[in-house]
């Protein structure tokens, strides 16, 4: 009974997990195409190109740490409760949001510094 209560854990968690990784990244991506084409100074194709690789990449990262976290443990001599479940279940979700919370900032971060960058370049043959 144990290993099927870890099977309906793994139904319930992937998609979830999948979902929120798939809605991140869409708002994130969506968002952030207004500062890949400042960065890039208005070229609109190699910005939105740019923009994709990140976007692949972000999927890439945070659904393989998803399935990385994914084992569900459970050690004790008794049957594993609904309860039980439930509590692991809010923590693997719980601390798989706050990964892709941070990794939304990194990102965030990302955007900011390389449009800096960007228009301190921009800048720079002004001053001479």
């Amino acid at each position: 009974m144990e290993n099927s209560k870890i099977i309906i854990g793994y139904i319930i968690y992937l998609p979830i997990v999948i979902i929120l990784t798939i809605y991140i990244s869409k708002m994130l991506f969506k968002n952030g195409r207004i500062f890949m084409i400042d960065i890039f100074k208005g070229k609109e194709d190699i910005a939105l190109a740019t923009n994709k690789l990140f976007e692949i990449g972000f999927y890439l990262i945070n659904i393989g740490f998803a399935l990385y976290i994914m084992e569900i443990y459970y050690h004790k001599h008794s049957e594993m409760s609904y309860q039980t479940l439930m509590e692991i279940l809010s923590k693997k979700i719980g601390g798989f949001t706050i990964y892709l919370g941070i990794m939304l900032f990194l990102n965030l971060f990302l955007f900011f510094r390389g449009r800096g960058i960007s228009r301190k370049t921009l800048m720079k043959p002004n001053q001479q």
